[in-house]
């Protein structure tokens, strides 16, 4: 067996996985396979063509290194995992972002990166320029800015700021969104790439925009510095600050760099100038510094000279592009204008079919209402016609009543002047009632006087009849008859001056006549005194009707009142026509009287 079979069989191929700024890939490359081979084919899966902004990016110990393209991949100090991990990022910055990138993926890539940058404050920004970039980032991501769809903490979930940012002020998140928000609404029309570009100028003067910083000491006893690389030159700065640079050194004004293991050497092209050195403590990072001022001061010298064929035909090929999409922007901002519109007018139109749908119920309601109104309106004018003529006849009936009314108020003043009449009649009646019972009463007491003489007068008459019946005794008998019925009162007198024989009266008779007088004395008085309560009767029932006449003229007006408002009451006067016949049978009484 030879030797050669002894010998482990090697791979033809390795792996490797390469990190963009918005994409993971992986590939498997030949083990001859040279850092060009394997950056052309990342570059042309990626679309770029502006290749020399690029490089392929891989950790070294504690630092970083960047493949070489002229060199193995494997014979470079790359690391021994599979697969082999390197991220594609730039690694020279353009002076003007917005002459020298053309092609649209290389303004994304660009954009990806110096964002991250400013995320992870490597980049220093201030707060306001931090909102105004973060505003563009959102334009880029979003889109024009819609309040129906992009409603408050849809901005919850991006990093927009950087957190030094955040922590300076205190504030919420919702303060910090509403303040992008506004700028955001401010972008409106800004296509992806406008936007980003937009994001690129604002970066760009940013003091530590494109700047690899490296330490340095400038002489033996370890001063320590800071050297800055970018498109511009090369700036010493303080380990402190790495904003403003100490001292500066642009491409234009350098005529050599050259570097013998730790020392590097600075000569400006003004000989007058000194040269300046500075020592770096690590050999890989001074193949770094080399690499970085090269392809800088490389591409400085680029800038000034005329376009390649290449450069010009991507240019014209990029303005043809960007003039094409500008135009399907503003054919696609038209149609959406006009979609818009659309929209609006079909929103407007069907608002208005709801609007006219609305109008018509309502005037469907409002006939309906109006129909039912015109039925309701007839139904109360037939309701009030024959409230008319019910009034009407209410109205002609209380004229009636009316009459009526004046004719029983004529017939009760009639009636009570009659009353009155009889009244007066019956007053003076009493008045002759009571003088004739006070003659009588004095015809009473005549009377009795005439009794008392009658019978003193029978007693001398007895006397002298017994003188008389002593001496003639046959007169005796004759006197012994019968005797005759006592004379009246009016023929006393008369009697008393008869002859003796005539006068024979009995104490009996005398009695009786007397009680008859005293009788009749007593019925007189009696009836006196009934006739003066009945004239106090008649006095008082002549005023409750004065009284009631008053209220029945106040309700006989009521009634004409409440008859025009169709109420018409019973009538009052029935009472008065009882009190009437009472009345009248009273006089009747008194006139019998």
């Amino acid at each position: 067996m030879s030797i050669l079979g002894l010998k482990k069989k090697q791979p033809k191929t390795f792996k490797v996985k390469v990190i963009t700024m918005d994409a993971e890939m992986e590939f498997s490359c030949e083990v001859k396979w040279k850092g060009k081979d394997l950056f052309d084919l990342v570059c042309r899966t990626v679309g770029l063509r502006e290749t020399w902004f690029f490089g392929l990016r891989y950790t070294v110990k504690d630092t970083y290194a960047w493949l070489k393209p002229d060199k193995r991949v494997l014979d470079q100090e790359v690391p021994k995992d599979s697969p082999i991990t390197f991220n594609f990022l730039a690694k020279f910055f353009p002076e003007k972002v917005e002459e020298e990138l053309v092609q649209e993926i290389t303004q994304h890539l660009f954009f990806l990166q110096v964002k991250k940058q400013i995320l992870d404050e490597e980049i220093f920004c201030s707060p306001e320029a931090s909102v105004l970039l973060a505003s563009y980032a959102v334009q880029a991501k979003y889109g024009d800015y819609d309040p129906n769809f992009h409603k408050p903490g849809f901005l919850a979930q991006d990093e927009l700021l950087p957190k030094t940012v955040v922590m300076q002020y205190q504030m919420t998140a919702d303060m910090w969104e509403e303040k992008i928000t506004a700028w955001y609404a401010e972008h409106r029309g800004l296509a992806r790439d406008e936007a980003e570009m937009e994001y690129l100028k604002i970066a760009q003067d940013l003091e530590m925009y494109g700047v690899s910083y490296f330490d340095i000491t400038q002489n033996k006893r370890d001063t320590n510095l800071l050297l800055g690389v970018d498109a511009q030159g090369l700036h010493i700065y303080s380990p402190n600050s790495k904003l403003t640079p100490n001292k500066s050194f642009p491409w234009s004004g350098i005529r050599n760099i050259s570097y013998s293991e730790k020392e590097f050497t600075i000569k400006p092209l003004d000989k007058k100038k000194d040269v300046f050195k500075f020592y770096s403590s690590q050999l890989r990072v001074n193949k770094l510094i080399l690499q970085l001022c090269i392809g800088n001061h490389d591409l400085f010298m680029r800038r000034r000279k005329v376009d390649s064929i290449e450069v010009q035909q991507m240019k014209a090929q990029a303005k043809e592009e960007k003039a094409r999409k500008k135009m399907e922007r503003q054919i696609l901002a038209r149609e959406k204008q006009m979609r818009e519109e659309a929209e609006r007018a079909k929103e407007e139109m069907e608002r208005r079919l709801f609007q006219l749908q609305d109008e018509a119920r309502l005037a469907n309601e409002a006939l309906l209402r109006s129909e039912e109104t015109a039925d309701l309106l007839a139904e109360k004018a037939q309701i009030a016609e024959e409230e008319a003529k019910l009034l009407a006849h209410k109205a002609a009936e209380a004229e009636q009543e009316r009459q009526r009314l004046e004719v029983a108020a004529m017939k009760t003043k009639e009636e009570k002047r009659l009353m009155e009449q009889k009244m007066r009649e019956a007053e003076q009646l009493a008045v002759k009632l009571v003088e004739q019972s006070e003659r009588r009463l004095k015809e009473a007491d005549h009377l009795k006087q005439d009794l008392t003489e009658a019978k003193d007068a029978e007693r001398r008459a007895k006397q002298k009849l017994l003188e008389i019946t002593k001496t003639t005794y046959p007169l005796i008998a004759a006197y012994s008859a019968p005797p005759a019925p006592p004379a009246p009162p009016e023929a006393a007198d008369f009697a008393c001056e008869s002859p003796p024989a005539r006068l024979d009266f009995k104490d009996s008779d005398m009695k009786r006549l007397s009680m008859e007088i005293e009788r009749e004395r007593l019925e007189y008085m009696e009836k006196s005194k009934h006739l003066q309560d009945q004239l106090k009767e008649l006095k008082s029932e002549i005023e409750s009707l004065k009284l009631e006449e008053q209220q029945q003229q106040q309700a006989s007006l009521y009634n004409l009142h409440s008859e025009a408002r169709g109420y018409i009451p019973e009538p009052v006067y029935i009472a008065h026509s009882n009190r009437n016949s009472a009345y009248m049978s009273q006089m009747a009484f008194f006139e019998e009287v």
